[in-house]
């Protein structure tokens, strides 16, 4: 059984992902594929793979996970499983860790070396979804304000915005903590409303069923919604500026700056990545290699109207 390990990121449709395989499992299931999302994930499955206090030592706890991991595994292929799809963006780490640290997943590496260890050494693919860094920051921020966190200060957003690290520090931290699994890198603005060509390129398979593959869920709140949030709890609404549309906190140069990071990021990618994982742009055209083709590796080329308009529309979850 192959397993593959769908590691979203966050705020990159993972939770409509999830949706579209869940609701999807008995079609799935028939060709072979099986899912495990969040539901089966968190509900102890990993316990142990973070010790936690207690009697019971680390060594042991670990080792468990272990056991109760692979038991779970062969019952999938006892059950004709083929493929396994394991999908929780957690796994990389928690949304509120970015913000506390205002950097982009900084534990990715420690973190998925246990997971793949738990797992048995077993996970032969890895996906992660990259998005441009200001709709991302922008996305997390208002995402985490709604569910009553501090708006950020000036000087934060600041921060963030000058960090050095982006998305190509954390998949090299990925490729050097699953030195053995195949690294596959999707952007967020050409997979985010087709979850079915997302899981076809995962797996470079045909096509996959497309019912409850328009399902866009846990999209970030608007300016409106948020102002609601705001008021609710006391705080003053006016601190959010007037508008009804997707609140972006950074200013014109700090998206610059994200915007041109991101930019640096699918040019190392479209590059070759330094042979660590392959950034696949549309089904069936993965773009990475030692050779790839020219135009790949030519910065500021101009999309085409399908493209820019996947951007915008993505750029507003």
């Amino acid at each position: 059984m192959e397993i593959t390990l769908h590691l979203g990121a966050h705020r990159c449709a993972t939770t409509s992902f999830q949706c579209y395989m869940s609701k999807n499992g008995a079609r799935l299931a028939a060709a072979g594929i099986g899912f495990w999302g969040p539901r089966q994930m968190r509900m102890g499955l990993l316990a142990g793979v973070f010790p936690s206090p207690g009697p019971v030592p680390a060594l042991q706890q670990a080792a468990r996970a272990r056991g109760r991991i692979a038991l779970a595994i062969a019952k999938a292929e006892e059950a004709g499983i083929q493929q396994l799809i394991i999908s929780d963006e957690n796994m990389i780490g928690a949304p509120r860790r970015n913000l506390q640290d205002m950097r982009l997943y900084p534990g990715i590496g420690e973190r998925m070396a246990r997971y793949c260890d738990a797992l048995g050494g077993r996970a032969m693919r890895a996906v992660i979804s990259v998005r441009a860094q200001d709709a991302w920051w922008a996305s997390n921020i208002a995402f985490s304000v709604a569910r009553g966190a501090q708006l950020p200060s000036r000087a934060q957003l600041a921060h963030i915005a000058a960090s050095p690290r982006s998305w190509r520090d954390a998949i090299i931290d990925l490729s050097c903590a699953m030195p053995n699994a195949q690294l596959m890198v999707m952007p967020h603005e050409a997979f985010a409303s087709v979850p079915e060509r997302r899981l076809a390129a995962m797996l470079n398979s045909a096509a996959m069923p497309r019912a409850h593959a328009r399902e866009w869920l846990n999209r970030a709140p608007d300016l409106p919604a948020l102002r609601a949030a705001l008021a609710d709890r006391g705080s003053d609404p006016a601190l959010l500026p007037q508008g009804s549309g997707p609140w972006q906190p950074f200013g014109r140069e700090e998206c610059a700056a994200l915007r041109e990071a991101y930019a640096d990021d699918l040019y190392w990618l479209r590059a070759g990545a330094d042979g660590l994982a392959t950034l696949t742009e549309e089904h069936g055209q993965d773009q990475a290699g030692q050779t790839p083709p020219i135009i790949a590796q030519t910065r500021g080329r101009e999309h085409d109207q399908e493209g820019a308009r996947r951007m915008e529309q993505a750029g507003r979850g």
